[in-house]
């Protein structure tokens, strides 16, 4: 991701009891255990996704 413009997201909850499209989108960000952390591609379909579940995810800025 050389030169491209990236963001870090950590997940904080679990999806267990949360709705299954909740689930579905934190496995789509290539998350599913609490504490992962993924380093992703900032684009506006992946800031949608975060949004989406952005009380079981926190957004690290980039150092």
């Amino acid at each position: 991701m050389e030169g491209k413009k990236t963001v870090t997201i950590v997940q904080t909850g679990s999806p267990i009891g949360r709705k299954s499209d909740q689930e579905a989108t934190l496995k789509g960000l290539g998350l599913n255990k609490r504490h992962r952390r993924r380093v992703l591609e900032d684009t506006p379909a992946v800031r949608g996704m975060i949004n989406k579940v952005r009380h079981l995810v926190r957004v690290e800025q980039p150092e």
